[in-house]
C-alpha cells in the first residue's frame, strides 16, 4: 500500500468522523463533508468505490437538508405558528449557531416566539406554542440528519468492503 493511499484512506476517515460529529454541532456542515469525504476518495482511489454509490450518497445529503430544514418549519407550523413564526424560527436558529448547540435550539424557539408576538400579535399561549413546535421541530430534523449521516457513512462502509 502506497503512502498516498494510506493517506487517501486517513483524509477519507477523518473527513467521515468530523462529518458525524458536525451532524450535532453548530457550524460544521455534517453531512456535507461526508458527501464531500465520499467523492474526494472516489477521486483519490476510483477502485473502491463505484459513482453510483456517491450517487446515492449524494440523494442522502440532499435528503438531510430537507428534513433539518423543514422538521423546523413543520414544528413551527403545526404548533400553530404563521409563515412569520416559521421565518422567526429559521432566524432564530442560524443567531444560535453561532454559539452552541443549546442556544441554536433556543435560538429557533425564540425566534419563533418573538415573530408570533411581534408581528401577528398573538396572545402568550400561542406563542408559546409556535416556539414548542419549533423546538420540538429542531430536535426532529436533528435526529433525522444523523439517521442520514448514519445512512450516508454506512452505504459508503458497505460499498468499500464489498471492493
Amino acid at each position: 500500500m502506497s503512502i498516498l493511499t494510506i493517506l487517501a484512506w486517513i483524509l477519507t476517515a477523518v473527513l467521515l468522523l468530523v462529518g458525524l460529529v458536525g451532524t450535532l454541532v453548530p457550524l460544521l456542515p455534517g453531512t456535507t463533508l461526508i458527501l464531500m469525504a465520499t467523492a474526494l476518495h472516489k477521486l483519490m482511489l476510483p477502485a473502491t468505490i463505484s459513482w453510483g454509490v456517491v450517487g446515492v450518497i449524494a440523494c442522502l445529503w440532499v435528503l438531510s437538508l430537507l428534513v433539518d430544514f423543514g422538521c423546523v418549519l413543520l414544528g413551527t407550523r403545526l404548533g400553530g405558528g404563521s409563515k412569520w413564526g416559521m421565518a422567526g424560527a429559521g432566524g432564530g436558529a442560524i443567531a444560535g449557531a453561532f454559539v452552541s448547540v443549546p442556544a441554536l435550539l433556543l435560538g429557533s424557539v425564540v425566534g419563533a416566539m418573538l415573530a408570533e408576538k411581534l408581528v401577528h400579535r398573538r396572545n402568550l399561549r400561542d406563542t408559546l406554542r409556535a416556539g414548542l413546535g419549533a423546538g420540538l421541530g429542531f430536535i426532529l430534523g436533528t435526529l433525522g440528519r444523523l439517521a442520514c449521516a448514519v445512512a450516508m457513512i454506512t452505504l459508503f462502509l458497505v460499498a468499500v468492503l464489498r471492493a
